[in-house]
């Protein structure tokens, strides 16, 4: 997404979505979006339709979006580079939890940074969130 020259503000706790999807909610902020949207252009050759959200701020979340999103397309997948326990991805599943449960089709999935520190160069590629990996827990939940 392109950041405008001139000055501008965004709402705080307003979520936007970036694409519309039926088939699942892929909910991502920051610069991973970009890594999604590559993802996404490979599930849509595989007939797969995911809308993705951007909740552009983590505090606070717009319940609302997420909840009217996820009761659409049945299916979530949180898309963040932070560690996967105790996280932000962790309170978006919950929310999903607690306000679209009946409409779940497939468990909520993670695609997060692993337990651990970034490790040194040569093993960077493994640990960062690739548009592949993304890709693949698409597909793994459509399949659920």
């Amino acid at each position: 997404q392109e950041v405008p020259e001139e000055k501008f503000t965004l709402p705080l706790g307003k979520a936007k979505v970036v694409q519309e999807g039926t088939h699942i909610t892929v909910v991502a902020f920051g610069a991973i979006i970009r890594e999604c949207q590559r993802a996404i252009a490979m599930a849509q050759e595989k007939g797969i339709s995911v809308e993705l959200i951007d909740l552009r701020s983590i505090y606070p979340i717009d319940r609302e979006t997420i909840r009217d999103s996820v009761r659409k397309t049945g299916r979530m997948m949180v898309v963040a580079e932070a560690h996967q326990s105790f996280s932000v991805g962790s309170e978006l599943i919950a929310i999903a939890n607690e306000e679209a449960f009946l409409y779940l089709e497939a468990p909520p999935r993670r695609v997060m940074g692993f337990d651990t520190i970034v490790p040194l160069a040569q093993g960077e590629k493994y640990y960062m969130i690739s548009p592949d990996r993304i890709f693949y827990e698409i597909e793994k939940s459509i399949k659920f």
